[in-house]
C-alpha cells in the first residue's frame, strides 16, 4: 500500500505536517511525489478511457437515431400503402430503439460528468504536485545550507584550526613585544644621561662667567 490510498487523501493532505513527523523528510517527500505522479497517471488513464467511451456512445447514439428515423419512414410508407400491420411492426421496432436510445443518453450524461470530475481531479493533482516539488526544492536548499554550516563548524573545531589560532596568538604576542621594545628605545634615546646633565650645567657656568667678564670690560671702556 502506498502513502495515500485515495485521490482525496493526496489533495487534502498536509505535506508540511507529514514532513515534520518524518524521520527522513527528503526520502518521505520523494515517496509522496512518486505516489502523486502514479495517481496522476491513473487518473489520466481513466480520463482517456472516459473520453473514448464518450466518443463510442456518440457513434452508437448517432447510429440508433438514424435507425429510428428509418423505422419511422418505413411506418409512414406502410400506411401510404395501406399496410397498417407493417406500420405497426415498424413503430414497435422504432420504440425499441427509442428505449435503447434513452439508456445510451443517460449513460452519455454519466460519462460526461465523469470526464468533468476527472479533469478537475487532474488539475488539483497537478497543482498539488507543483506545490510539493516547491517544498522539495526548499527542503534541499535547507539541507545543503545545514550541511555547509556543519562542515564549517566542524572545520573550526579541528586540531589544525586550534593550532593555527595558537600560532596566530603567539605571532601577535611577538609583535606586541617588538612594538614595546621600539617604544622603549625611543624613550631612552631621548632621555639625557647623568654625565650630559652635569656637562650642561658646567657649560652654563662657563657661559655666565664669560658673559660677566664681557660686561665688565664694556664698563671699563666707558
Amino acid at each position: 500500500m502506498g502513502i495515500f490510498s485515495r485521490f482525496a487523501d493526496i489533495v487534502n493532505s498536509n505535506i508540511s505536517a507529514l514532513l515534520d513527523k518524518a524521520e527522513d523528510p527528503e526520502k518521505m517527500i520523494r515517496l509522496i511525489i512518486q505516489e502523486m505522479e502514479d495517481t496522476l497517471v491513473e487518473v489520466r488513464t481513466n480520463s482517456a478511457k472516459a473520453i473514448a467511451d464518450k466518443k463510442e456512445l456518440a457513434r452508437k447514439i448517432g447510429s440508433i437515431e438514424d435507425q429510428v428515423a428509418e423505422w419511422q419512414n418505413k411506418a409512414t410508407l406502410a400506411l401510404t400503402k395501406e399496410r397498417e400491420d407493417l406500420a405497426r411492426s415498424a413503430l414497435i421496432e422504432k420504440q425499441k430503439l427509442v428505449d435503447a436510445l434513452k439508456g445510451l443518453r443517460t449513460e452519455q450524461t454519466l460519462v460526461e460528468e465523469t470526464i468533468d470530475k476527472l479533469t478537475g481531479e487532474i488539475t488539483k493533482l497537478e497543482s498539488k504536485i507543483t506545490e510539493t516539488r516547491a517544498k522539495q526544492q526548499a527542503l534541499a536548499i535547507r539541507s545543503q545550507t545545514a550541511s555547509n554550516r556543519r562542515d564549517v563548524q566542524k572545520h573550526l573545531h579541528t586540531a589544525r584550526t586550534h593550532e593555527a589560532m595558537a600560532k596566530f596568538d603567539q605571532f601577535s604576542r611577538k609583535i606586541d613585544e617588538m612594538e614595546a621594545e621600539a617604544d622603549l628605545f625611543a624613550k631612552t634615546g631621548n632621555a639625557k644621561s647623568l654625565d650630559q646633565e652635569f656637562a650642561e650645567l658646567q657649560a652654563q657656568d662657563e657661559i655666565e662667567q664669560e658673559l660677566a667678564k664681557l660686561k665688565k670690560q664694556m664698563e671699563d671702556n666707558k
